[in-house]
């Protein structure tokens, strides 16, 4: 960590267009302990059913803010999932952004920037720099989300846009979200007021995982008592087998969207609120 400690000050000219993206790390900030279990970062993958239906929601309902961006970020990136999803997808990069280091080593996207960075530092080059910024599943491990959504905002272009997936449903809290560092889970109504307390608004949003709220019924029951960290998140995650991983995606995959129903997540658009309003 010795090598980390003076770099707050590096310089960050490598997130110039232009120049090849380093698959090592480029360490603006020094790491620090995040509120995420690391033993997700080991069970999860691109071809996991729930990452795979959180990607497939995002494009039904803003894949189309990728076109139109001319540089992107993720705030929370960890392995890099998303980052990779979009180069496979829409072959463009996201710089991520995360003070995990166990993840970030472990970070499988191609061609995408990683940095260790706390947004808190608020590096000048990076002030509205990005068009579209990612929280995907990062919020609901904040218990300062005022003060952290002020911090993401700095980064955000002037029209730019976030968007957020976070778990919904309070009432399907757990031993599963305890272990893996979540504060809360969110309903549109709570997500709408934590973001304008941030001056953000909602633009659009939708719930999904409808067809899964037996699943995570069922899990909730499972996992009460657990004591282990670890196994709470494997047994919590963990999609068994290959099998069953593509059954839950068959299931998980039957529902409209957007809808305003009720779901096992949440994913949203967000936007500046105009001036005067809220």
């Amino acid at each position: 960590s010795g090598a980390v400690a003076g770099s707050g000050a590096m310089s960050i000219t490598k997130l110039d267009k232009g120049n090849t993206a380093s698959r090592e790390i480029e360490y603006l900030s020094a790491p620090a302990k995040v509120s995420m279990a690391d033993s997700w970062f080991d069970i999860s993958a691109t071809d996991h059913f729930w990452v795979r239906r959180r990607f497939e929601v995002f494009r039904q309902l803003a894949g189309g803010l990728i076109a139109g961006a001319k540089e992107m970020a993720e705030i929370g990136c960890g392995h890099g999932l998303l980052q990779r999803q979009i180069e496979d997808v829409y072959g463009r990069e996201v710089t991520g952004f995360d003070l995990n280091e166990y993840a970030l080593k472990r970070n499988v996207s191609r061609r995408s920037k990683v940095y260790c960075y706390d947004i808190f530092q608020r590096q000048p080059a990076l002030g509205q720099r990005f068009d579209l910024v990612f929280l995907f599943d990062v919020i609901e491990h904040i218990r300062n989300a005022d003060s952290f959504l002020h911090a993401v905002l700095f980064h955000l272009a002037p029209e730019g846009r976030v968007v957020v997936n976070v778990p919904a449903g309070q009432w399907l809290f757990s031993r599963y979200d305890e272990a893996d560092g979540h504060v809360c889970r969110y309903s549109i109504d709570l997500l709408e007021a934590t973001a304008s307390r941030s001056r953000l608004q909602i633009e659009r949003s939708s719930y999904w995982g409808l067809p899964l709220v037996p699943v995570l019924m069922a899990r909730k029951l499972w996992l009460m008592g657990e004591r282990d960290e670890g196994k709470a998140i494997t047994t919590g995650f963990d999609s068994r087998s290959p099998a069953l991983n593509k059954a839950l995606w068959m299931l998980a995959s039957c529902e409209p969207i957007p809808h305003k129903l009720l779901g096992t997540s949440l994913v949203a658009v967000l936007r500046r609120a105009a001036e005067g309003s809220g």
